[in-house]
């Protein structure tokens, strides 16, 4: 019976290991750096200031948006940020800040509020001109009316930020 017992010990330590190793050696690993640039041509971009054009006016919208835009191109990309001359030029202006209901309540007032940003974009490539845009690009977030715009609104500016970088950089860099 005490045979038994360690042979049945034995298996099951050998099933747990192998299934541990078949388990570590069968999840897929990818790195996506979300870019398909050929280095040896390309090497520098030009990102030049977003200033706010849209009619209503949050001032640090432009300093977020530069810093995830920067940001983005620095984490997914080996190209270089330089003033002036390079290979790629990116230019535009923030030209849409917009609050506006979405759901009305019983009481015929809004209870969902929309934030909505919008970028002006002009990515010139200069070593391949076909793959130059000029384009708008919106992201929106949704918050309750109950709260005030002033609580929300930097949260609300980063993950727009965010969202308007990734559709920028999918666009121009990524080419997906």
């Amino acid at each position: 019976m005490r045979k038994y017992k360690y042979i049945s010990i034995f298996h099951s330590l050998l099933v747990i290991v192998t299934f541990a190793g078949l388990c570590s050696s069968c999840i897929p690993s990818y790195k996506l750096n979300g870019s398909a640039i050929n280095y040896d041509i390309y090497k520098t971009i030009n990102v030049t200031d977003f200033p706010i054009r849209a009619a209503l006016v949050y001032p640090p919208l432009q300093q977020e948006f530069q810093n995830q835009l920067m940001n983005t191109i620095t984490r997914q990309t080996r190209l270089q940020i330089v003033d002036g001359n390079a290979n790629a030029e990116m230019t535009g202006e923030i030209t849409g800040y917009n609050l506006s209901p979405q759901a009305v309540g019983q009481d015929a007032y809004a209870t969902e509020t929309r934030l909505t940003i919008t970028v002006h974009v002009k990515y010139t490539d200069h070593v391949n001109p076909a793959n130059s845009i000029d384009q708008n690009f919106s992201a929106y977030r949704q918050f309750s009316s109950s709260l005030l715009l002033i609580d929300v609104q930097d949260d609300l500016c980063r993950e727009i930020s965010q969202e308007l970088t990734d559709l920028i950089f999918n666009a121009t860099l990524g080419n997906w």
